[in-house]
């Protein structure tokens, strides 16, 4: 391995791996919030209510996956379908109270987990990696033609 790309493809294999961050946690209701609920609730938080189809499309999923996924989030009090509020067919699925709660507590905790690891890097280091991962995310949507919604932070 000599070159920066076998170095980075390793460094992002290894960072997959790592629990730490991602680990489901458990909050005082004894529940967590699993990956995939964490992604669709973050997805609909900036874009606000999505169908079935435009969740598919979002995700490169399956409808039936994103059918099974949003069901269990149905049944954990999680999201809601709800009229098109556009006007359209298809109903779409809104985050409720509890899964805005829930989806701050979990972003909570990774943010007070990526401090920890974080603790010795200084903010200009801290600054420049937060940009280098989003150039890095930003070029992978740009080459699949999907690119993903940030927070106005």
């Amino acid at each position: 391995m000599d070159k920066s790309t076998d170095r980075i493809e390793y460094e992002t294999m290894l960072l997959g791996r790592h629990r730490y961050l991602s680990a489901p946690r458990l909050h005082p209701d004894g529940g967590h919030l699993d990956r995939s609920a964490y992604i669709v609730l973050s997805r609909l938080e900036l874009d606000g209510p999505m169908s079935i189809g435009q969740l598919s499309e979002a995700f490169r999923l399956d409808p039936s996956t994103l059918n099974r996924q949003t069901s269990a989030m149905m049944r954990a009090g999680l999201v809601e379908r709800i009229p098109d509020p556009e006007g359209g067919i298809a109903r779409k699925f809104r985050v409720t109270e509890e899964g805005e709660h829930r989806l701050r507590a979990e972003r909570l905790q990774n943010i007070q987990g990526l401090e920890k690891v974080l603790e010795g890097w200084s903010e200009e280091d801290t600054a420049a990696f937060a940009g280098y991962l989003r150039r890095f995310n930003s070029d992978i949507e740009r080459l699949e033609g999907r690119p993903w919604p940030r927070p106005a932070r």
